[in-house]
């Protein structure tokens, strides 16, 4: 297989070259992945009155109420607060994640990734 050609392909004929740049992306992409996990998000809803902090991994790690937002007559207010503070900061795990794996996909769409 060494030095094995394939027509039509330009630099990529050379297979053990090719493989050998799979194998240096999919380490680099396990990389960005562990790094994102590490992470943490923060989001803020109804001007600071919920706080929500996430992790890389999606999981949610702590929710900070401003006691004045706490009014037992309005309880879905703070529902709806608290929904679209986690839903920004998960919002920001799928952004940041993506844009990393970009930088080392090129773009490529790969599945599961």
């Amino acid at each position: 297989m060494k030095g094995m050609k394939f027509p039509g392909m330009g630099g990529m004929g050379n297979m053990q070259g090719m493989l050998q740049r799979v194998q240096k992306m999919q380490a680099e992409m396990q990389k960005v992945q562990a790094d994102l996990q590490a992470r943490t998000f923060e989001s803020t809803a109804g001007g600071g009155a919920v706080k929500v902090t996430v992790t890389g991994k999606k999981e949610l790690t702590s929710v900070v109420l401003d006691p004045q937002v706490v009014d037992p007559e309005d309880v879905e207010m703070l529902q709806d607060l608290i929904l679209a503070a986690v839903n920004e900061a998960m919002h920001q795990v799928d952004a940041v994640s993506e844009e990393e794996m970009n930088k080392v996909t090129g773009g490529l769409k790969i599945p599961g990734m």
